[in-house]
C-alpha cells in the first residue's frame, strides 16, 4: 500500500476511461482534479463485442489504480465514468450496464459524448469532430445534438476520408482529360502508378481510414496553392463550417474543433465560423471523470 492509500481511502476519488477504436486511456483523481494514475490499453469498441472491450477496458483502469497503489477497500470508492465508441449500438448500453463491476458506480456514454463533456469542463456546449471521420455532437440543457456523422462514404463530409475519397474522384478524372491535372492529381494518381484500374483494385479493399492517409497529401498541396487542391480544402471547409453553425442554431453556448485534422482545417474556415469556436478545455478522460460524477 502506497503512502497516500490513507487519504485515498477516506476521499472520493474518480476514474475515467475513454475506450476507443484505437486505443484505451483511463485515468484515476481526486475531487480536486489532482491526478493520481494513469493507464493505457488497446482499442475497444463495441464492434469488438461487449466482453472483448470490457476486458480492454478494463485493463486500463487497473492500470491507473495500481499506479496509484489502490486497494480493494479504496476501489469501492471510486466512482467511474467510461465512454465506449459505438455505445449507440441496439443493446449495447443495457449490456455494459449488465455487467458486473467493483465501483461505488459507473456511468456508460458514446466517446463522442465524454470528449464533448471534456471539451467543455462538463457544462454545456459542442464539438465538431473532424479527423477520419467527421460529426458534430453537444450537450445543451440535459439535450443531446447530433448533426452529421452518419458514417462514410454516405455522410461524414470535411473528413479526412471524405477530402481523401474526393481528390481520388478528381484525380481519376484528371487522367481521363475530364478535369484538369494539377501537381495534386499526378502525385496521387502515381501513388497508383498511374493506372486508374491500381485505384479500382485499391478501392474494392479500402476503408475510411486507408482513404484518410491522402489528406495530408491534399492539405499540403493546398497549403502550397495548388487549384485542386484548393478547391477540395475549401470544399471541405465549407461542410464543417454547415456542422458549426448548425450546433450554433440549436444552442451550443461553445464549440470546440477536435480530431486530428482539425487544425490544419480550422485556418480554411469561414471568419465567421473561427470567431464562434472556443478552445476544449480538456480531453476525453477528463469528460469520463466529469460523467463520473465529479463537479
Amino acid at each position: 500500500m502506497s503512502a497516500g492509500t490513507a487519504d485515498q481511502e477516506a476521499a472520493t476519488l474518480y476514474l475515467g476511461v475513454d475506450g476507443g477504436g484505437t486505443g484505451c486511456r483511463a485515468r484515476l483523481e481526486t475531487s480536486e482534479g489532482t491526478v493520481l494514475g494513469q493507464g493505457f490499453a488497446g482499442p475497444a469498441a463495441t464492434r469488438f463485442g461487449i466482453e472483448r472491450s470490457w476486458e480492454v477496458l478494463m485493463q486500463a483502469a487497473r492500470a491507473a489504480m495500481e499506479e496509484a497503489g489502490l486497494d480493494e477497500a479504496a476501489v469501492a470508492r471510486v466512482h467511474a465514468g467510461i465512454g465506449v465508441a459505438g455505445l449507440g449500438r441496439k443493446g449495447a448500453r443495457a449490456a455494459f450496464e449488465a455487467l458486473a463491476h467493483p465501483f461505488a458506480s459507473i456511468a456508460f456514454a458514446n466517446d463522442g459524448l465524454v470528449a464533448c463533456l471534456g471539451a467543455h469542463a462538463g457544462g454545456d456546449g459542442a464539438i465538431v469532430i473532424c479527423g477520419t471521420g467527421s460529426c458534430g455532437l453537444g450537450r445543451v440543457a440535459g439535450v443531446d445534438l447530433r448533426v452529421g456523422g452518419y458514417g462514410f462514404p454516405i455522410s461524414d463530409e470535411g473528413s479526412g476520408a471524405d477530402l481523401g475519397l474526393q481528390a481520388i474522384r478528381v484525380a481519376l478524372r484528371a487522367a481521363d482529360g475530364r478535369h484538369e491535372a494539377s501537381a495534386l492529381t499526378r502525385e496521387l494518381l502515381a501513388r497508383f502508378d498511374d493506372d486508374p484500374l491500381e485505384a479500382v483494385a485499391w478501392m474494392d479493399r479500402a476503408t475510411a481510414t486507408d482513404y484518410a492517409t491522402f489528406a495530408p497529401l491534399v492539405m499540403r498541396h493546398a497549403d502550397n496553392g495548388d487549384p485542386v487542391g484548393r478547391r477540395l480544402v475549401q470544399e471541405g471547409a465549407e461542410q464543417i463550417d454547415g456542422l458549426v453553425r448548425a450546433l450554433v442554431d440549436r444552442g451550443a453556448p461553445r464549440v470546440s474543433l477536435i480530431g486530428g485534422l482539425s487544425s490544419a482545417m480550422e485556418a480554411w474556415l469561414a471568419p465567421d465560423v473561427r470567431r464562434r469556436l472556443s478552445p476544449a478545455l480538456g480531453d476525453a478522460v477528463s469528460g469520463a471523470i466529469h460523467l463520473a460524477g465529479r463537479r
